[in-house]
Protein backbone atom coordinates (compact mmCIF):
# COMPACT_ATOMS: atom_id res chain seq x y z
CA UNK A 1 0.00 0.00 0.00
CA UNK A 2 1.21 3.65 -0.28
CA UNK A 3 0.26 7.05 -0.44
CA UNK A 4 0.71 9.68 -3.54
CA UNK A 5 2.33 12.84 -2.61
CA UNK A 6 -0.73 14.17 -3.39
CA UNK A 7 -2.32 13.18 -0.46
CA UNK A 8 0.67 14.34 1.41
CA UNK A 9 0.35 17.51 -0.13
CA UNK A 10 -3.68 18.23 0.71
CA UNK A 11 -2.53 16.57 4.63
CA UNK A 12 0.13 19.45 4.61
CA UNK A 13 -2.37 22.23 3.90
CA UNK A 14 -5.09 21.07 6.08
CA UNK A 15 -2.06 20.87 8.97
CA UNK A 16 -0.73 24.27 7.84
CA UNK A 17 2.41 22.93 6.69
CA UNK A 18 4.30 24.22 4.15
CA UNK A 19 6.31 21.54 2.89
CA UNK A 20 8.95 21.43 -0.05
CA UNK A 21 8.09 18.99 -2.90
CA UNK A 22 11.28 16.75 -1.73
CA UNK A 23 9.78 16.64 1.41
CA UNK A 24 6.43 15.45 0.23
CA UNK A 25 8.21 12.97 -1.31
CA UNK A 26 10.42 12.06 1.54
CA UNK A 27 7.23 11.41 4.31
CA UNK A 28 4.82 9.75 1.27
CA UNK A 29 7.68 7.00 1.15
CA UNK A 30 7.39 6.84 5.01
CA UNK A 31 4.24 6.61 5.18
CA UNK A 32 3.67 3.92 2.54
CA UNK A 33 6.49 2.17 4.50
CA UNK A 34 4.16 2.33 7.94
CA UNK A 35 1.43 1.32 6.07
CA UNK A 36 3.17 -1.89 5.29
CA UNK A 37 3.37 -2.97 8.36
CA UNK A 38 -0.04 -1.97 9.33
CA UNK A 39 -1.04 -4.04 6.34
CA UNK A 40 1.21 -7.30 7.53
CA UNK A 41 -0.31 -6.68 10.64
CA UNK A 42 -3.64 -7.09 9.13
CA UNK A 43 -3.19 -10.25 8.10
CA UNK A 44 -2.77 -12.06 11.27
CA UNK A 45 -5.50 -13.78 12.55
CA UNK A 46 -7.04 -12.13 15.68
CA UNK A 47 -10.31 -14.09 16.06
CA UNK A 48 -9.54 -15.43 19.05
CA UNK A 49 -8.31 -12.26 20.74
CA UNK A 50 -10.23 -10.26 22.76
CA UNK A 51 -10.88 -6.75 22.54
CA UNK A 52 -9.17 -4.84 25.21
CA UNK A 53 -8.81 -1.30 26.20
CA UNK A 54 -5.41 -1.81 28.03
CA UNK A 55 -2.63 -3.78 27.65
CA UNK A 56 -3.14 -5.01 31.70
CA UNK A 57 -6.05 -5.70 33.38
CA UNK A 58 -6.93 -2.88 35.66
CA UNK A 59 -9.44 -2.51 37.95
CA UNK A 60 -11.90 0.43 37.66
CA UNK A 61 -11.29 2.70 41.27
CA UNK A 62 -14.89 3.71 42.15
CA UNK A 63 -15.31 6.27 44.61
CA UNK A 64 -18.44 7.89 46.41
CA UNK A 65 -19.18 11.13 44.51
CA UNK A 66 -19.28 13.90 47.12
CA UNK A 67 -18.46 17.38 47.01
CA UNK A 68 -15.03 17.93 49.54
CA UNK A 69 -14.81 21.60 48.78
CA UNK A 70 -16.38 23.86 51.61
CA UNK A 71 -17.34 27.42 50.75
CA UNK A 72 -14.75 29.47 52.78
CA UNK A 73 -16.15 32.89 51.68
CA UNK A 74 -13.90 34.77 54.65
CA UNK A 75 -10.71 32.72 53.10
CA UNK A 76 -11.39 33.32 49.58
CA UNK A 77 -12.00 36.93 50.14
CA UNK A 78 -8.81 37.60 52.58
CA UNK A 79 -6.84 39.26 49.06
CA UNK A 80 -9.63 40.90 47.83
CA UNK A 81 -8.20 44.70 46.95
CA UNK A 82 -12.26 46.15 47.16
CA UNK A 83 -14.82 43.78 48.27
CA UNK A 84 -18.55 44.81 49.31
CA UNK A 85 -20.03 42.01 51.41
CA UNK A 86 -19.27 38.52 49.90
CA UNK A 87 -18.45 40.27 46.52
CA UNK A 88 -15.37 41.18 44.58
CA UNK A 89 -15.29 44.55 43.42
CA UNK A 90 -14.32 45.44 40.52
CA UNK A 91 -13.73 48.77 38.40
CA UNK A 92 -16.70 49.37 36.14
CA UNK A 93 -15.27 48.81 32.26
CA UNK A 94 -18.23 49.35 30.03
CA UNK A 95 -20.87 52.18 30.69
Amino acid sequence: MSISRQDVHHAALLARLRLSEEEEAQIAAQLGHILEHFQALSELDTSAVEPTAHAIPLATPFREDVASNQADTERWMANAPARSDRYFRVPKIID
